[in-house]
């Protein structure tokens, strides 16, 4: 008769093979990976599925900027209505989707997470959705200012004909750029309150991140109108600002913890060596 304690006990398909530090191996990254890419591409058909619908409307909110600025789109080619179908859905299916995909890359970036951790990525989750809608959004609000600039640069008595097929291209690299931008400073934050990202190497690196932002901001906005730049480059600024500063505030109050824990123990290590050291009485 087998002992029910020396049986083999079964195998967990969703365990991950970690070591001490909780770290994988490469297969076991590249098997995160595709469950992490699996999950992001259903929630991108889904939200595909959706934009199908609301082409109309969508088409005629990103023409709109080009009616205002006096110019006009034309299809060029037979199958440019359809091309263009496929690409508006599917731009609204990454928006949509984007709540599923920015968790998921949180999840891939910090593997392993326990329960307090799993919080802390819904949380990111929670406040990188807006900040990437947010700036999709901003960039939608200076894309006008940017038009009027382009095509006010045409001759007289010239029509402003701009092909769709290279527009929209234009239009989702912009509005991607600057959501994505935005989630730059929510993403240090997540990455400093699970101690990857320190605030010292934030502010060691300080100059160059000024820099890029400001970049970012005058190859979006290429009209020349300095308005324009600073009403893209500010919440940029802002919003890389306070994350530093919470991540400033965050690390300082982890050392002072760690500093009484390591304290608390060390007075422990005392106690325990002074009553061993003790002599026993003498009977």
């Amino acid at each position: 008769m087998v002992n029910s304690k020396d049986k083999a006990p079964r195998s967990n398909k969703k365990a991950r093979a970690k070591d001490a530090e909780g770290r994988m191996s490469l297969k076991d990254h590249l098997i995160e990976a595709r469950n992490r890419l699996f999950k992001s591409l259903i929630a991108l058909a889904i939200g595909t599925v959706a934009g199908f619908f609301l082409y109309d409307e969508l088409l005629a909110l990103l023409i709109e900027p080009v009616k205002a600025a006096g110019g006009s789109v034309v299809f060029t080619a037979v199958m440019s209505p359809f091309d263009i179908l496929l690409k508006v859905a599917i731009f609204v299916g990454i928006v949509v989707a984007s709540p599923v995909w920015i968790y998921q890359i949180w999840a891939f970036i910090v593997p392993g997470l326990k329960k307090k951790e799993r919080r802390l990525g819904y949380s990111f989750a929670a406040a990188a959705v807006p900040l990437f809608l947010g700036g999709v959004a901003m960039a939608y609000f200076v894309l006008p200012f940017a038009l009027e600039f382009f095509i006010g640069l045409s001759p007289e008595n010239s029509d402003n004909l701009l092909n769709i097929s290279e527009y929209l291209p234009f239009i989702f690299r912009l509005l991607f750029a600057f959501g994505l931008a935005m989630l730059v400073p929510v993403l240090m934050v997540g990455l400093n309150m699970v101690g990857v990202l320190h605030s010292k190497v934030i502010l060691k690196n300080w100059r160059i991140t000024v820099f890029l932002i400001a970049l970012v901001a005058a190859m979006a906005a290429p009209g020349g109108d300095a308005i324009t730049m600073f009403a893209l480059a500010g919440p940029l600024f802002l919003t890389f600002a306070a994350a530093t500063l919470f991540c400033f505030f965050n690390d300082k109050k982890r050392a002072k913890k760690q500093a009484a824990q390591d304290a608390a123990n060390e007075n422990m290590a005392d106690g325990t060596a002074s009553s061993i050291d003790e002599p026993s009485p003498e009977v």
